[in-house]
């Protein structure tokens, strides 16, 4: 199956990072790696005392994996800065093999971030730096001597990137705001936003805003990835909700998600028992997905 702007469909998993829970962790990333999905994605909130960091178990999780891409779902840019970011995905891309991928987003939880001593932006202060980091990061990533960049919020001067990543990292923002959303379009390699607040009837709306950056960018909308955030649980017996059922209800809601929504990329956030609910997914809802015919 391929969703409506062409693209074949991958599948993932994200789950919590618990600091309590690092075992679980591990064993369902080499599930996930084991049962053949493509991704696994771990969300990023450093203010959150019970969660792990992000990027130090994304390594952890690298190590312990052998196909399956990983990725921040998505990297909380203002307690970052944009070099950094770009030197750590191109490590662990290169530590992997080519297996990682950067989720990006502008920031929110403002109170906790300026709790660590991060900044407090405003909306579109925080638009404006999620642009600037994407182009240092990008310029990092380019292969160039050196590379120089000066910003409103951020600035390189002289610097001498590397390592060059093992493969062309795509960077996907996890946005939802108008102008954001015309910002992945016209800049981005995806779309990551998550079912909980870009519910269904909003896509549509939300879609539109990113295909019509891409085009007054003169890019093609098929260009950019859209990665679904979707948690729920599968569940036998009868269907108790959008993504609560059995196998077939899942198989028949991700079939709309991608024909009528126009995602190509399902992350999976299991609502209880974690590793039977991936296993359930990947053995009786991805399958049938990866095998269907491309509606008539």
């Amino acid at each position: 199956m391929r969703s409506t702007y062409g693209r074949a469909l991958e599948f993932g998993i994200s789950f919590v990072p618990a600091s309590t829970d690092v075992e679980l962790a591990r064993a369902l990333a080499r599930r996930a790696d084991e049962l053949g999905l493509d991704l696994v994605g771990i969300q990023d909130h450093p203010y959150q005392r019970r969660f792990l960091e992000t990027w130090s178990l994304l390594a952890d999780l690298i190590a312990r994996t052998e196909r399956v891409r990983l990725f921040p779902d998505v990297a909380n840019l203002p307690l970052r800065l944009p070099a950094m970011i770009a030197k750590q995905a191109a490590t662990l891309d290169v530590l992997s093999g080519g297996r990682f991928e950067l989720g990006l987003g502008a920031g929110a939880f403002w109170e906790a971030i300026g709790a660590m001593g991060g900044p407090v932006r405003s909306g579109g202060e925080a638009l404006r730096a999620l642009e600037e980091a994407m182009r240092i990061i990008r310029a990092f990533w380019s292969g160039e001597r050196t590379i120089g960049f000066d910003g409103e919020h951020y600035s390189v001067h002289g610097l001498h990137p590397g390592p060059e990543p093992a493969h062309p990292i795509g960077i996907w923002l996890g946005v939802g705001k108008p102008r954001a959303l015309a910002l992945t379009g016209r800049l981005a390699d995806g779309w990551v936003p998550s079912l909980v607040w870009a519910t269904p009837e909003k896509v549509p709306e939300l879609q539109r805003r990113v295909d019509d950056g891409a085009s007054a960018a003169g890019r093609d909308p098929s260009e950019i990835r859209r990665v679904y955030n979707v948690g729920g649980t599968i569940v036998d017996g009868p269907a108790r909700g959008l993504v609560t059922g059995p196998p077939r209800h899942w198989i028949e809601t991700l079939t709309g998600f991608a024909t009528e929504l126009g995602f190509d990329t399902f992350v999976f956030w299991p609502d209880e028992e974690p590793l039977r609910q991936v296993e359930r997914f990947a053995t009786e809802v991805v399958p049938a997905l990866r095998d269907a015919p491309a509606p008539g």
